[in-house]
């Protein structure tokens, strides 16, 4: 069992023990697990309290960054459990690549479809997610595919938000307790702007040149050949002095960036959804 280093309210003191002791009596269990604060809540409890008759699923498609492929398998090798990677074809479904408003949702039955095989062809009994409480009041048609899936998220039915999580994370000794959000990188192109595999790479080469420079926190949406950079708001006045102007336009136009520009905004998640 992990060790409990920080104290918790009595109300996160309740949710932890609820919610191992319904994950204990689940028998076995695969976690659709991204490598984020949510899933590897949910990945490390059912390690704790199953062992080996837990395993972590992990989708691998040009829309999640390489960094954060890495960050899954180390987060899943240091908490212990049994990780395994397979690859999806979202990106092959107009019903994704269009972009339509309900993407996730073609997105999510993508991967369970590969995650509830796995789980019958493996004799694990239920599949698991990281849906938070907070999760279930934004806009997110991905909950609903993974619901008809028949996907379990204790962390939504425990009452868990995103705060109790990184409050629990901590209080566990997780080292990735304070890990920004990291949403896919095709949340990055507003709905109806397709989405290819190029154009996810131009994305993603775009942000790990901004995080090179100091940046833990970035956005770079895509609107047609436009890349409008999302940094927080108290290091917009530090964007001028951490890079070379001149450099970064360059480099952009290099990915095949056409104009580039800096939100005055400052990063906030879900813009797009407005």
């Amino acid at each position: 069992m992990f060790n409990q280093l920080e104290t918790l309210s009595d109300e996160q003191s309740e949710k932890l023990y609820t919610i191992r002791r319904y994950i204990k009596n689940l028998e076995s269990v695969c976690i659709a697990y991204s490598g984020g604060v949510d899933s590897a809540l949910v990945a490390s409890l059912a390690f704790e309290q199953l062992g080996s008759k837990a395993v972590a699923i992990t989708g691998i498609s040009p829309a999640l960054a390489h960094n954060l492929r890495e960050e899954a398998r180390s987060q899943a090798k240091w908490i212990g459990v049994k990780h395994l990677e397979i690859k999806t074809s979202e990106l092959d479904q107009s019903s994704y690549s269009k972009n339509p408003k309900d993407r996730c949702f073609a997105c999510k039955k993508e991967l369970h479809r590969h995650t509830t095989y796995l789980s019958k062809k493996l004799n694990y009994k239920i599949v698991l997610d990281g849906v938070n409480l907070d999760d279930l009041k934004d806009y997110r048609p991905g909950i609903q595919a993974s619901k008809q899936a028949g996907v379990i998220s204790p962390l939504a039915k425990f009452k868990f938000s995103k705060q109790d999580i990184r409050d629990v994370s901590r209080a566990l000794g997780f080292p990735w307790w304070d890990k920004p959000a990291q949403p896919c990188l095709s949340s990055r192109f507003p709905y109806g702007h397709e989405i290819t595999s190029e154009r996810l790479k131009m994305v993603e080469k775009a942000e790990e040149y901004l995080k090179e420079g100091g940046l833990s926190e970035v956005r770079v949406r895509c609107q047609g050949s436009t890349a409008r950079i999302e940094i927080p708001q108290d290091e917009l006045k530090h964007f001028f002095y951490k890079y070379n102007i001149s450099d970064l336009v360059h480099y952009f136009s290099s990915l095949g960036f056409n104009c580039t520009s800096l939100d005055l905004e400052g990063l906030i998640s879900g813009k797009l959804n407005r």
